[in-house]
């Protein structure tokens, strides 16, 4: 599914989802058509500048799953910071991050098409603060590690938890703000 409830493609789309959306509601960034995971709706038009900006630093964790076992070296690659391509302004430097190997997470929704785990691969967490057009993707095909499955499990502390894909959960704009470490000045 696309992170869009309109689009001249023939795709699945936000508004496809068993949920009576109000009139105005948006998706607060986006997860490419490969990517899985939380994605924030919306009518507060104000929550993107908000919440996404460069400036405002604000931590998102990823689970991905790459092809081949990766070494400390190749990790620290990745956490320095380095150099990926991003559409009509070239080459670009990432910002430092969190990147560590961990075990597969439990409880992982099936996935048609999954990369079959019988072949190497590593479990890795990314925490960024910054999100460039599938950044996670060019940085692991960066390091020769392409990136099977990717997952956001969390945005400061509004976390993925155990829903599903498709699933949706209101939550109060107050609650929501705490979770994502905003108040009403920033």
């Amino acid at each position: 599914m696309i992170s869009q409830f309109i689009s001249p493609y023939v795709q699945r789309k936000l508004g496809e989802l068993d949920f009576d959306f109000p009139e105005g509601t948006n998706a607060v960034g986006r997860l490419d058509n490969d990517s899985e995971g939380l994605l924030i709706l919306t009518t507060d038009k104000t929550l993107t500048n908000r919440l996404l900006h460069p400036t405002r630093k604000h931590k998102r964790s990823y689970v991905v799953q790459v092809e081949k076992k990766i070494d400390e070296a190749t990790l620290n690659r990745l956490r320095e910071g380095m150099d990926i391509l991003v559409k009509g302004k070239g080459a670009y430097r990432t910002q430092p991050c969190e990147v560590n190997v961990i075990e597969k997470p439990k409880n992982l929704p099936d996935r048609e098409h999954a990369f079959r785990e019988s072949l190497p691969h590593s479990w890795l967490e990314f925490v960024l603060t910054e999100g460039k057009n599938r950044q996670i993707r060019k940085m692991c095909g960066g390091v020769w590690h392409d990136c099977k499955r990717l997952i956001r499990t969390k945005i400061e502390n509004l976390e993925l938890g155990d829903m599903q894909p498709g699933e949706v959960r209101e939550i109060e704009k107050e609650k929501l703000f705490e979770l994502l470490l905003l108040n009403d000045t920033n």
